[in-house]
């Protein structure tokens, strides 16, 4: 059998296939409500045969948890409301579709005009070490002014959020849960040595750096009972510097994801720029292989998948083979495959896989998201 085309069984939720629809942000829910455009692009790729939809980030019910008036969130009754409606229309196309839940935590800000009210959330007040990164100096220099501490109120307020949310997220119909804790955003904010400096119970050494998440973990698994899947999306990279980690080696990596497998994540989503990139010297297990193997969970792997580079290298990307996505697939590396670009170049694409069709020639404006 074809290993991108073979079913895979995550609690309640059967997969037909081993395609995902990375989550990418949009920017097209004026009001944090997703309209019927919303609507109609998810069940574009839900038509096209992709096995399972992650939604782009979605705010939590906390008022820092997103910076831009056009990121949708999960909570109000209007936003709800459109969210039912794009739940409504995945599964009438025969898809599955769960939904990211995220809190940018430090890096609020960096998607609207710079603004000091409210104040970002950090575990330490620190936005974390400036490295290679993408952000403008403008943004930098306000950014990186420290910030007050989180308290106990605060995590206990943005722990009760992320309860709200996942609830809503089960009476819409989503088919399981999906946490953004990559990226430096809040989550990963913890687990990084450079955000959380703290000396009490959620920070310290690794293990204890990982009581915020694990914590966030537990509370949503309980919320949504024993049924649905939660998917966890982490990443060494950063948004402050791509050259960040949080694991230096595979021990410690391991710290981190079996506490929250433990604490009820089913499938680990390893973020990388090219899927295919070495996680640790000395080995060519990936990230998401990495994930697998430490755990025993199973993983999806992500980053740049059938594109020659990322779109953060220079150059125009090339449509690349996917030979290494079957050899790995193949050798049970990892078990899932999201893929971002290619899904808004091509809506099919599950189809087109299937068909053995020619991968889309790069187009910025389809492969970048400028067109919706």
């Amino acid at each position: 059998m074809d290993p991108l085309f073979s079913p895979l069984r995550v609690r309640s939720l059967t997969l037909p296939n081993r395609i995902v629809m990375s989550p990418m942000t949009r920017r097209h829910s004026p009001a944090g409500v997703p309209g019927a455009d919303v609507a109609a692009y998810y069940r574009r790729r839900a038509d096209g045969g992709t096995g399972l939809v992650i939604t782009e980030g979605i705010g939590i019910d906390h008022p820092t948890a997103v910076d831009c008036v056009k990121a949708p969130r999960l909570h109000g009754e209007s936003a709800l409301a459109g969210w039912r409606h794009v739940v409504d229309g995945v599964h009438e196309a025969g898809g599955r579709i769960v939904p990211q839940l995220w809190h940018v935590g430090p890096l609020w800000g960096a998607m609207s005009v710079v603004d000091p009210t409210p104040t970002p959330l950090r575990p330490s007040g620190l936005w974390g070490r400036v490295g290679r990164t993408g952000y403008p100096q403008r943004y930098l220099t306000w950014a990186t002014t420290p910030t007050a501490a989180m308290t106990e109120r605060d995590i206990e307020d943005v722990i009760a959020a992320y309860v709200r949310s996942a609830r809503n997220a089960v009476d819409v119909g989503f088919d399981g849960i999906a946490l953004h804790a990559g990226h430096g955003y809040l989550l990963d904010a913890f687990l990084w040595d450079a955000t959380n400096q703290r000396t009490d119970h959620w920070g310290g050494d690794l293990r204890r750096r990982t009581n915020f998440p694990v914590e966030v973990v537990r509370a949503v698994r309980r919320a949504i009972g024993p049924d649905l899947p939660i998917f966890y999306r982490f990443s060494q990279h950063k948004q402050q510097d791509y050259t960040a980690r949080i694991a230096r080696t595979p021990d410690e990596l391991a710290v981190i994801l079996t506490a929250l497998v433990e604490a009820g994540v089913d499938v680990l989503d390893a973020s990388t720029h090219r899927f295919d990139q070495p996680a640790f010297d000395g080995s060519d297990l990936t990230l998401a292989g990495w994930a697998k193997k430490l755990t025993g969970a199973p993983s999806m792997a992500v980053g740049s998948i059938g594109l020659s580079k990322s779109l953060r290298e220079n150059g125009i990307p090339e449509p690349a083979s996917l030979d290494e996505v079957y050899r790995r697939l193949s050798d049970e590396e990892f078990d899932l495959v999201a893929i971002g670009r290619l899904h808004l170049a091509d809506p099919a694409l599950a189809h087109t896989l299937r068909s053995g069709g020619p991968l889309p020639a790069f187009d910025r404006e389809r492969h970048a998201g400028v067109l919706f």
